[in-house]
């Protein structure tokens, strides 16, 4: 009896020790590895999973939930869940539906891995530096600079949505994935560029991407491949910076104007997709027409002005104002003003419009012309003093010249300058007007008869005439003809005798008999000569009383004639 219940107990341990083992070995093939189960219920926000242990698991609802999503499980789906532990303190078996996917991803990321092959991912948050990517439940980290080619501002469209990612780097020990968008993009581009590039011809019409805009254009991604869309190509219209047309990312539509298969450089063109504004355009826009456009752009030489879009003409400086010649274009239109201008020349092959801006408005020249014939007197402003005259303001803010010699009858030079001053106002008296040289001459002396008129009346150049001595100087002396008109007699001209030939042998006041040999009407002056009259004398002697040839002596003849003279007397 002692022997069968030894025999018994021995038995059980044997029975127990089996057991125990059965289970130590059942717990350690099940626990850290991935098992299949059943969902027998749903209870609050945990899902009941049966994996044919002893106890049943309970998995939270939202470890079945894709990023961002409600949770797709229901009562009998068969799941795949990591075992953490077999019994938890409540008997229950620690279950983790994240921790399957996890490893599940693993094995499948660590093959992807090692054979550079993509993998699908969900971008669904964002750390520091980067995002957080699920890679169908292993996390990984997207690095700011690996999400495009270029800087992207704005990723909100790129969260939530699968796409494809390049493994960078993996470290299953510390739970480390690193991937790259930027990557498969640049394979991707490197593939369409070749295809691109190989089907690429002048010609083609393409879209692309705005990628970067420069001060003289913009560089457009043709998807693989940029070409550079220039600003002169971007519109007909003057475009004067890219940034006033296109901005980046924008989607437009372009075409190849040229292609060097050698460089790989690509010239493409926006305007070219649209009709040429310029076909036609010497009967839209007929010589001598007017019409109403807006200044585009100011230059040192003019401005520049829109008729219609892509059709701009060229006001030059000089077709600007009648009246403003040293005047910046600037000051007198302003960019984006409204004008009204006329045709002057088309050059259809330059694609040149000359434009007049001046020719819209009254000539002032012919306006005054018309208004103030010759002869009419005015007042105006004096504007500016010159060594040639004066310039005066007057009507249709024009100005006028008074040269020297039209200042006053008696003096001249700075000395009938000295009398007029900046600002103040004089009357004139208009003496000819050119319309076509835009020159208004006038004069001040004119306002007054000539006090030397009367004076120079009956005189006549080779007439001897009594004059008196005014002043003495060392090449001669200065006279007064008839009261009033001055002459002059050089050193040389005051006597046949060169001993006489002497300025000092004169007296201010003294009245000589001189003859006239240049009578100058305009300037009011005579030149004259006391020799030139005593050779006149001479002559007149010998040919009354006797000539050197008959054996008279100069001094009989003179003799003879003073003789004659005093009985006549």
């Amino acid at each position: 009896m002692a022997q069968a219940q030894a025999a018994v107990r021995d038995s059980g341990r044997e029975s127990f020790a089996a057991l125990l083992e059965e289970s130590l070995g059942e717990r350690e093939s099940f626990e850290g590895t991935v098992v299949r189960g059943t969902v027998v219920s749903i209870d609050n926000d945990f899902a009941v999973v049966d994996v044919g242990l002893k106890s049943e698991g309970r998995v939270p609802l939202r470890e079945f939930a894709a990023p961002g999503q409600a949770p797709e499980v229901k009562v009998g789906d068969v799941v795949e869940v990591f075992v953490e532990r077999m019994e938890d303190r409540n008997g229950d078996a620690m279950l983790s539906r994240e921790k399957a996917k996890r490893e599940e991803s693993w094995l499948a990321l660590d093959r992807a891995f090692q054979k550079q092959e993509r993998v699908t991912g969900v971008i669904f948050g964002r750390v520091k530096g980067g995002f957080t990517v699920d890679l169908n439940g292993a996390v990984a980290f997207l690095p700011g600079s690996q999400v495009d080619i270029r800087p992207v501002r704005d990723v909100t469209p790129l969260l939530g949505t699968p796409q494809p990612f390049q493994i960078l780097k993996m470290d299953r020990a510390r739970g480390n994935i690193v991937v790259s968008r930027r990557a498969v993009l640049e394979e991707s581009r490197a593939e369409a560029r070749s295809e691109l590039v190989a089907a690429l011809k002048e010609g083609q019409i393409l879209s692309g991407v705005v990628k970067n805009i420069t001060d003289y254009g913009a560089f457009v991604d043709l998807g693989g491949v940029d070409g550079l869309l220039h600003v002169t190509d971007i519109a007909w219209r003057r475009v004067n910076h890219p940034s006033e047309a296109l901005q980046i990312g924008q989607t437009v539509k372009v075409q190849v104007i040229r292609f060097n298969p050698e460089t790989q450089r690509i010239s493409l063109g926006m305007k070219q997709l649209e009709a040429d504004p310029w076909e036609g355009v010497a009967a839209k826009f007929p010589i001598g027409a007017n019409f109403k456009g807006r200044v585009t752009n100011i230059t040192d030489y003019g401005a520049f002005v829109e008729l219609e879009p892509g059709i701009e003409g060229l006001v030059h400086v000089s077709e600007m104002s009648w009246t403003k010649k040293n005047v910046h274009p600037g000051k007198i239109v302003s960019t984006s003003q409204e004008v009204e201008v006329k045709v002057l020349d088309v050059d259809s092959n330059k694609r040149r419009i000359s434009l007049g801006l001046k020719q819209t408005m009254e000539n002032p020249w012919e306006g005054f012309a018309a208004a103030n014939p010759t002869g009419t007197e005015l007042e105006g402003e004096v504007k500016n003093s010159t060594e040639f005259g004066l310039f005066v303001g007057l009507p249709g803010d024009i100005d006028g010249m008074v040269h020297l010699s039209d200042l006053s009858w008696d003096e001249e030079g700075e000395a009938a300058l000295a009398k007029f001053k900046k600002g103040e106002k004089v009357k004139v008296k208009v003496l000819e007007v050119d319309v076509e040289k835009e020159r208004i001459s006038l004069g001040i002396k004119q306002l007054t008869g000539d006090p030397h008129e009367e004076a120079m009346s009956g005189l006549k150049k080779g007439a001897v005439v009594t004059c008196q001595v005014t002043a003495i100087t060392d090449g001669g002396i200065e006279v007064s003809v008839n009261g009033s008109l001055p002459g002059f007699i050089r050193r040389a001209e005051l006597s046949r005798e060169r001993s006489e030939q002497r300025a000092d042998r004169f007296a201010i006041g003294e009245k000589v008999d001189a003859k006239i040999t240049m009578l100058d009407r305009a300037a009011r002056r005579l030149n004259l000569s006391i020799k030139a009259r005593e050779d006149e004398e001479d002559k007149a002697a010998m040919a009354e009383f006797g000539s050197s040839d008959s054996g008279a002596s100069l001094g009989d003849i003179l003799g003879a004639a003073l003789k004659k003279k005093k009985a006549d007397e």
